[in-house]
């Protein structure tokens, strides 16, 4: 049975809807973005092509090759540090490998926890817009001033109304039979 009720869970939770919900509405509040964008970049364009059309091909190649050059002797650099730093000791490399899948670890279990609380929000967002597109919000708020403030006076224009919600109220349960008293039967009868 608790399968059965891992799926039904699974099956009636809202949560991946309304995380659905709140991509699509993020998805959209970024694409309102899009239009500044296009505009910003069709300003830039012409001077941007321009610096292209104007630069020199031989300074391009030769700014590349220099960093080419510095990237090489770094990385080279890094290598020969890392080499010369590395424990030929075998039992050290596995205590260390070990230590390493320990931290990896953690730092998974880090992430899935940062990874379901970004879930959690972005399913509250939607949420939230699922209830602003239906206009729940409106009527949560009606909720809570009804909750808050009692029913006002009818007024003499809602007569009907008055009457609809005073109708219910009058309804009581329905009135059980008082208990039948048994009968005595005198001792004398007997």
């Amino acid at each position: 049975m608790a399968i059965t009720d891992d799926l039904r869970k699974t099956l009636t939770d809202p949560t991946p809807l309304y995380f659905a919900a709140g991509t699509a509405d993020l998805a959209v509040q970024q694409a309102k973005k899009v239009p500044a964008l296009i505009e910003q970049l069709r300003a830039e364009a012409p001077a941007r092509i321009d610096a292209v059309r104007n630069t020199d091909p031989k300074a391009v190649q030769e700014k590349v090759t220099s960093r080419a050059k510095e990237a090489q002797a770094t990385v080279q650099a890094k290598v020969t540090e890392v080499l010369g730093t590395l424990d030929t000791d075998v039992k050290k490399l596995g205590e260390q490998a070990q230590d390493l899948a320990l931290r990896s670890v953690g730092v998974a279990a880090e992430y899935a926890v940062k990874a379901r609380e970004a879930y959690e929000k972005v399913a509250e967002h939607g949420e939230q817009s699922v209830k602003a597109w239906r206009g729940e919000a409106a009527e949560e708020i009606n909720e809570i001033a009804v909750a808050v403030e009692p029913d006002p006076e009818p007024r003499a224009d809602e007569p009907k109304a008055a009457e609809a919600k005073a109708a219910p109220a009058k309804k009581t349960p329905a009135a059980r039979k008082a208990p039948t008293a048994k009968k005595a039967t005198p001792a004398s009868e007997k």
